[in-house]
């Protein structure tokens, strides 16, 4: 049965793709929620055949979240399938023009000088938006120059009065901070002490007298000074949406109390501004918590844009770091309690917060050949339930997905994100220019269930269902980020502003995760980036082998026990090394890694084959080692000092390491001439390495083509 959504239809019309009849009933719908309540009647009166709502082409505003409930699923083994006509350019926005715009000839108090003869104002749309667009692009919100709290915290005195430091506290330099008459407007943009994070903290009240404000949710960290990074003790606190802060063209204020819009136009006069009304424009939601999911409902080349970012409200719960939110809808199409549910072949930008996410309880959908960009949050989400008896979140397909430019806001935010959520396929995407992470894995530390008390994460262990675990190993069996794939993605230029951050980053998830045959390339600044892959604290048993990684800082930094196994790494980038051991000191059980038959190879620079730190930071007498891990069969070979190789097998055997490892040039093909592969012949070869396919890495044949025109023709 099909049915047709046109911009010119009815909602009294049959749905036909015919004109309307004398009687004025047949004809097309007129938009997604008309459709899906013709649908959902034929479903409640015995539904015998597959269904396709086919949409032409044109704009759609959407002005509330479009909800596919338990009522549309079709019974089985029946589908139902909501795509664009042919090649037509079906396009729903949720944003509302911003029209009849004036010339300010009185410009409030606060507009810089160079702003004010420049300076236009129109009716805002009612509410408090955080973004605004200028046909697909993001308008700058203004934003004062930036400055550094007053307060500056050592990692030692925060460990020492964690329980005593109010993260609601914002210790500012005078001329920095005033009590602006609007002060529900105006939000704090903080990196809170670590350069991992940001925060949107709307403030609350603000003491002159002795230079302190107050946010109505506390930041992830206490807000002191950057401890570490590129720009550690520098700028990391900007207030915004204020009149000060509108000191270039672009850039615009939102005044709730009167409903004003203030602009600096980039032209002469403002053109095509929209005001985004809603976060989430679709949302597919069962009953997750009875494990009662939407069935069978997909989307198909449709073109989603025009939403705002989230706001944090409290009982808000972060995921690692607050790197996204728990259960939240914050993302531009949802799906929450759904099975066998799919987003295919559409185009999401222009968001101010995610794309796609998938909560709680949800199996077996798939998320594949999509185009996402330019949004301000994370691009894929899947977050299951926190840790507890519930592992509901997994077997969905995360493949041949174009991401980039996430994080637009959220400097945080990954292309993709699996928390609490196992044994998916996330494969052939490709991902790049992000400002932090590539790709996180991750779960809820162990540490947060010993007394650890922050909105990152411990929030949502389910308590009742724990127990009361002790040691990492009763815990990893709540921890459901398990038996992942990641494999055949191509990641590039990660890391572009914040530190100490990875292509790939594993972190308290559980055992069995796999990353295989990835091309990582050409990484962020080497002061900001670690690594291309990364197992950090509290993970065990990942498998990294057959990954490329060419140009950056550190190929691997492992802690604990997990394996690197036949891989390339060409040109690390600085002191780290190829491989960097670190261990925690709550891991008894490192002994036994495999780091075996790897390449570790340098050409334009040299760099260490393996970087070890000498003790951890706070834990006195702990050492990381690779004395630890199964090392040997691996190739060593420094172009720039060609007996550095030797060398270093030398020492390693000392250690009874590398006995069967060389130092000979492994013949790699140039990048140019189409993949970093061992020639025939290699040495490699003789130490068991096995070639790596490159052929089905990154974007697959089948990513649609008018997916990578409409890409072009923006980045042009």
């Amino acid at each position: 049965m099909e049915l047709f959504i046109s911009t010119e239809g009815r909602c009294a019309w049959s749905g036909s793709l015919s004109e309307p009849n004398a009687a004025g009933t047949d004809g097309p719908l007129p938009d997604l929620a008309a459709a899906r309540d013709v649908v959902r009647q034929k479903i409640a009166t015995g539904l015998t055949e597959d269904v396709e709502v086919i949409i032409r082409g044109g704009s759609y505003p959407i002005t509330e979240t479009i909800v596919f409930d338990l009522r549309d699923s079709p019974p089985a083994p029946y589908s139902v399938a909501y795509r664009a006509y042919h090649d037509e350019e079906p396009v729903f926005t949720g944003a509302v023009a911003v029209k009849d715009w004036k010339k300010v000839d009185d410009a409030p108090e606060g507009i810089p000088e160079e702003a004010r003869s420049k300076l236009f104002s129109a009716v805002g749309p009612g509410h408090a938006c955080k973004t605004l667009y200028q046909g697909a692009s993001r308008l700058p919100r203004a934003r004062m120059r930036g400055f550094t709290p007053r307060l500056d915290l050592s990692r030692e005195d925060w460990e020492r009065r964690r329980e005593e430091v109010d993260r609601t506290v914002l210790e500012f330099p005078e001329g920095t901070v005033k009590p602006w008459s609007n002060m529900g407007d105006v939000e704090l943009l903080v990196r809170p002490m670590w350069p991992w994070v940001v925060n949107y903290l709307p403030l609350e009240s603000i003491d002159m007298n002795n230079s302190i404000a107050k946010t109505k949710i506390p930041a992830t960290y206490p807000m002191s000074a950057l401890r570490f990074g590129t720009e550690a003790g520098g700028e990391n606190c900007w207030i915004e949406n204020t009149f000060e802060g509108i000191d270039e063209p672009g850039k615009w204020a939102l005044n709730t109390e009167t409903n004003t819009i203030y602009l600096w136009p980039k032209e002469d006069e403002p053109e095509d501004i929209l005001a985004p009304r809603l976060v989430e424009l679709v949302k597919i939601e069962g009953d997750p918590d009875s494990d009662s999911p939407v069935r069978g409902i997909s989307i198909d080349g449709l073109i989603f844009c025009h939403t705002d970012r989230e706001t944090w409200e409290p009982g808000d719960a972060g995921l690692q770091h607050d790197w996204d939110l728990y259960d939240k809808g914050n993302a531009m199409i949802r799906l929450r309690g759904a099975a066998n549910c799919s987003v295919a072949n559409c185009h999401l930008y222009a968001a101010g917060a995610g794309g796609i996410r998938l909560d709680l309880f949800c199996q077996d959908n798939r998320i594949q050949h999509n185009l996402i960009e330019d949004i301000g949050g994370t691009g894929v989400l899947l977050c299951g339930y926190g840790p507890g008896s519930r592992d509901v979140n997994k077997r969905n397909l995360v493949t041949g997905n174009h991401i980039h430019h996430c994080g637009r806001l959220h400097w945080h935010a990954p292309g993709i994100f699996v928390w609490q959520s196992g044994e998916n396929l996330i494969a052939n995407n490709l991902i790049h220019d992000l400002a932090y992470n590539a790709v996180v894995i991750s779960g809820v530390r162990p540490s947060f269930f010993v007394g650890m008390e922050n909105r990152e994460c411990e929030r949502t262990i389910r308590r009742d269902e724990t127990g009361n675990p002790k040691t990492w190993h009763e815990i990893l069996g709540f921890l459901h980020a398990r038996n992942n794939v990641f494999e055949q993605n191509e990641i590039h230029h990660a890391m572009q502003i914040l530190a100490d951050g990875n292509a790939v980053y594993v972190s308290s998830c559980g055992e069995g995760n796999i990353l295989r045959r990835n091309y990582i390339h050409d990484m962020g600044a080497e002061t900001t980036a670690q690594a291309a892959m990364r197992t950090d604290g509290w993970q065990r048993g990942t498998t990294i082998t057959e990954n490329i990684v060419y140009d950056c800082a550190c190929a691997v930094m492992r802690k604990n026990y997990n394996h690197v196994e036949n891989n390339i790494f060409v040109n690390a980038r600085d002191d780290i090394g190829s491989i960097a051991f670190r261990n925690f000191p709550e891991d008894e059980v490192t002994q036994g890694s495999r780091v075996m038959r790897n390449i570790c190879f340098q050409s334009s620079r040299s760099a260490p084959f393996y970087a070890v730190r000498k003790r951890l930071p706070r834990v006195s007498g702990v050492f990381t080692k690779p004395e630890d891990c199964k090392c040997d069969f691996n190739l060593f070979y420094d172009a720039n000092d060609p007996d550095s190789g030797k060398r270093f097998i030398e020492e390693m055997q000392k250690k009874a390491l590398e006995n069967n490892s060389i130092s000979e040039d492994p013949q790699l093909c140039d990048p140019a001439e189409g993949g970093i592969t061992p020639k025939p012949g290699s040495p490699a070869y003789g130490l068991g390495f096995k070639p790596i396919d490159l052929d089905n890495i990154g974007l697959p044949d089948e990513f649609p083509k008018h997916l990578r025109e409409r890409y072009r023709r923006r980045r042009v």
